[in-house]
């Protein structure tokens, strides 16, 4: 896909992207041990987004983004890359990165990544199927209270051409996601590409049964994950909200007329639910043609 500049990334403020200020008290000691202290209690902050090109992303700006957020975990979808780029590797906060390459175009293709400022106990990459998983399009993270997956499902392509292949991703992933719930509650991050409901998408009467992320089967298997213990997060807390998208094609004046899809979500074991302090969708960062996807959640 073909990409547009944006100036001026200092304008951008963004939501929850403060720094962390602690109490500073005369003795050294005192400073360091109320910041781990503050630091325990505050909720995990998490990013997700499709990058379209993590290369691209980054020309214009998007790892310092990244690095304004102050997110603990950030998601990556759609990277596209054989190595992580410079700008990436000098996020030293990030003390644990994976990138997971696809052998398909010599990593020109999918991809997904994982920044993390705690290093996982364990992470596990693929879906479990061959095709899949040389197209790089799962990560699997396990914390010491929760798991955290990476993911970037596959597309049902131009004129629904993989439809049956979706089908099959689908049913691996609901597999995958039901087996770590019955051992820890799981938080999913990724680009879903599916507009679950008909306020997710501008035109949905023009797009059923037509275009990838809107058909019936698309639908139902996301409805089947949800049956099965987890939670759409945004939508749960914006059940009537409409116009809220996280993708704009850039043919047309898709994004300035705001005609969008809500693809990208954050997923989360209905257990933890209620463990989730704030969700929100970044549509004012302009680096790929899928904004950012922004969430905090504590775990009692």
């Amino acid at each position: 896909m073909r990409r547009h500049s944006t100036a001026n990334w200092n304008r951008l403020q963004l939501r929850g992207s403060a720094k962390r200020n602690y109490p500073l008290f005369e003795k050294g000691k005192e400073t360091e041990q109320a910041a781990k202290k503050k630091k325990s209690t505050e909720p995990l902050k998490i990013w997700s987004w499709n990058v379209a090109g993590l290369r691209a992303c980054v020309k214009r700006g998007g790892h310092q983004l990244i690095r304004e957020s102050n997110a603990d975990i950030v998601s990556l979808q759609e990277t596209k890359c054989a190595e992580f780029p410079n700008e990436i590797n000098a996020l030293d906060e990030y003390k644990y990165k994976k990138l997971l390459v696809s052998k398909q175009s010599k990593g020109g293709y999918a991809g997904v990544a994982l920044l993390s400022k705690e290093k996982p106990v364990r992470v596990d990459v693929g879906i479990g199927d061959a095709d899949f998983d040389e197209q790089a399009r799962y990560i699997q993270a396990e914390y010491p209270n929760f798991f955290f997956v990476v993911v970037y499902v596959t597309n049902a392509g131009q004129k629904l051409v993989n439809l049956q292949k979706r089908a099959r991703f689908d049913e691996l992933l609901l597999e995958k996601l039901t087996a770590l719930d019955q051992r820890k509650p799981v938080v999913i991050g990724g680009d879903m590409n599916v507009a679950h409901q008909e306020i997710d998408l501008r035109n949905p009467d023009t797009n059923r049964n037509k275009t990838a992320g809107f058909t019936d089967q698309e639908r139902d298997a996301f409805t089947r994950l949800l049956d099965a213990g987890f939670v759409d997060v945004w939508r749960a807390r914006n059940p009537e909200t409409t116009g809220a998208y996280t993708y704009w094609s850039y043919i047309g004046n898709r994004f300035s007329n705001n005609i969008g899809w809500r693809l990208d979500y954050f997923v989360v074991s209905q257990r933890v639910f209620d463990d989730v302090n704030d969700c929100d969708i970044l549509k004012e960062i302009r680096c790929s043609d899928h904004c950012p996807i922004s969430m905090r959640i504590k775990f009692e």
